[in-house]
């Protein structure tokens, strides 16, 4: 099998907070896909439920170390499976946060991130102010969600994937967008 299709059944979407990415993946999953949560929000729960310091607000290196492993692992276990996958963000959103925040990751997980490859297309949720909120796991104000987006769908472009923005739609109309995309 030629390199390029090796990953071409793993779909990312990315994008800023708030912009509707894991109601999406939940909906894709509830129709029988195969899907990858965020890597983000899953260390941050581990983290508070161990009392740890890797969150984005103690310990960003830290933080950012854990979402690799996180990713990188959910990414050859897809990769593995040859099953059709959507993964709620992907290793070249950590680039994205890396520069957003000033870090300086290890040269062998960015050498990691540029040999792990997903398909080409991968969708872009577009800030959307209607939907944005806050929680317990984003605190991000609505300046830094829009920031977050412009960081992250940059390191995909970076690396030559294909970007197309889902539509400010109903959930529903999105996986519709979506489905039809990869078919």
């Amino acid at each position: 099998m030629p390199e390029s299709e090796l990953h071409s059944h793993m779909f990312v979407i990315t994008g800023g907070p708030g912009a509707g990415k894991t109601t999406l993946i939940d909906a894709l999953r509830a129709r029988g896909e195969a899907c990858i949560g965020e890597a983000g929000r899953a260390v941050i729960l581990e983290q508070r439920g161990a009392a740890g310091t890797a969150l984005p607000w103690a310990d960003r290196d830290a933080y950012w170390r854990a979402m690799f492993e996180k990713d990188l692992a959910a990414y050859r276990t897809a990769l593995a499976t040859g099953r059709r996958a959507f993964f709620d963000r992907g290793l070249p959103d950590l680039v994205g946060y890396a520069a957003l925040e000033g870090l300086s990751p290890p040269t062998f997980a960015m050498a990691e991130i540029e040999r792990a490859r997903y398909a080409d297309l991968v969708f872009a949720a577009p800030p959307w102010r209607t939907i944005y909120a806050q929680d317990a796991e984003r605190k991000q104000d609505w300046a830094e969600a829009v920031r977050t987006y412009d960081a992250v769908t940059q390191a995909y472009a970076d690396r030559g994937y294909s970007l197309l923005e889902l539509p400010r739609s109903s959930v529903e109309g999105r996986v519709r967008f979506i489905l039809d995309a990869v078919a």
